[in-house]
């Protein structure tokens, strides 16, 4: 195994950490504060290519391969993890999941758009009563003509009050649960549809979240995404990549929390000698290190398989579920490295803690990852 990064991947990383420095990170704490949306910083990720990830150029993509994918989620996470979230969103769980399941009409409506950031998308399949069990879906959709009728609500949908477009699950066939799920591209605007903004969040502060409403929405007939009763094939596939994207931007979190820890610790002055030079410091800074080179390693693993087309939802779920926790372990121990400044948001690493503590919970918590682990090396699945 090659662990070099190709020239291509060095110069994206460049780039992308370059574009992290000078134009997310400088705002990313008055982002935070009031909680505002960064429709100017996208508008700048699709100037570089950053918003057409790894779709074909044929539709409006740079063709990237995965791990140069996520080189920039982890670079872009590292300066701020809702602008990460917005890009994975809109990459990887609306871009590709296009991409692989919607017909040619499809792609080419609303792809090259998507790429060059005149669409923002988002993915719709979490509901008040249907978290981590998709089966618990309350949403329906039901034929009339040529067309559908979509009635329900969403909940915690990222993205969900700013989008254009929508990825959105619904039940076509009640009797067969979650056999009978399909998805469905809606469009912002379609009679019926309106949404409300999730405010208060503990992090992602400056990430558009959002509960969705369907009342009597009329969907044209090629607004299903692949087949009817498909959805759940759809939707697992989706979080697969949602997946990888959190796990490399919890990579950035570590990186951050690193980079900010070896700068304070060396200027930080104790007992008349910089506190770099403590044994404890020292400590909680090489556990930072090795957790953030497992986790990145464990993340180009993932990718590498992805670029090969192998099936990789158990190697996604261990980098997301190792990346994530880990993140939170390293931003809590930046935050002691800081000590009483790191309380505060003088310094990103209160920002880290926060941010990283999502990653823990959605695209699936740290306990379903667990379970998709325990159920590949067992063979027992341990829910239904």
């Amino acid at each position: 195994m090659d662990f070099e990064l190709s020239d291509e991947q060095k110069m994206i990383k460049e780039t992308a950490k370059r574009f992290s420095d000078e134009v997310i990170a400088p705002v990313a704490r008055e982002n935070d504060i009031l909680e505002r949306f960064p429709s100017d910083i996208l508008k700048k990720l699709a100037a570089v290519g950053f918003l057409g990830g790894p779709v074909p150029p044929a539709y409006g993509g740079a063709g990237l391969d995965f791990i140069s994918d996520a080189i920039i989620f982890e670079e872009i996470g590292r300066g701020c993890s809702s602008v990460r979230t917005i890009l994975s969103v809109q990459v990887s769980l609306v871009e590709l999941i296009i991409l692989k399941w919607g017909t040619e009409a499809q792609k080419k409506k609303y792809l090259p758009k998507l790429c060059k950031g005149e669409l923002l998308g988002s993915f719709a399949l979490t509901e008040p009563g249907a978290g981590s069990d998709p089966a618990g879906l309350k949403s329906t959709a039901c034929k009339k003509g040529s067309g559908w009728v979509l009635n329900g609500s969403k909940t915690w949908i990222s993205t969900g009050g700013v989008a254009d477009v929508c990825i959105v699950f619904a039940l076509t066939d009640p009797s067969k649960g979650s056999k009978g799920i399909s998805a469905f591209i809606i469009e912002k605007g379609m009679a019926g549809f309106t949404t409300k903004e999730i405010k208060g969040k503990l992090g992602l502060r400056a990430a558009d979240t959002a509960e969705l409403f369907f009342k009597d929405c009329p969907m044209p007939g090629d607004a299903l995404l692949g087949n009817e009763n498909e959805g759940l094939k759809i939707a697992l596939s989706a979080l697969d990549n949602g997946r990888y994207g959190v796990a490399a931007g919890c990579v950035g979190i570590m990186q951050g929390c690193i980079d900010a820890c070896v700068k304070y610790s060396k200027e930080r002055m104790q007992f008349g000698k910089p506190i770099a030079s403590f044994q404890l410091v020292q400590d909680m800074i090489a556990r930072m290190a090795v957790d953030c080179d497992a986790a990145r390693l464990l993340v180009y693993r993932a990718g590498h398989l992805k670029n090969k087309g192998v099936r990789n939802t158990l190697e996604t779920s261990m980098a997301k579920y190792f990346a994530s926790e880990a993140a939170v372990r390293a931003a809590t121990d930046a935050i002691q490295v800081h000590g009483g400044y790191g309380y505060s948001n003088e310094y990103p690493v209160e920002r880290y803690l926060r941010d990283a503590k999502v990653a823990t919970i959605y695209e699936g918590t740290s306990q379903i990852q667990k379970l998709i682990i325990g159920e590949n090396l067992l063979g027992v699945r341990a829910f239904v």
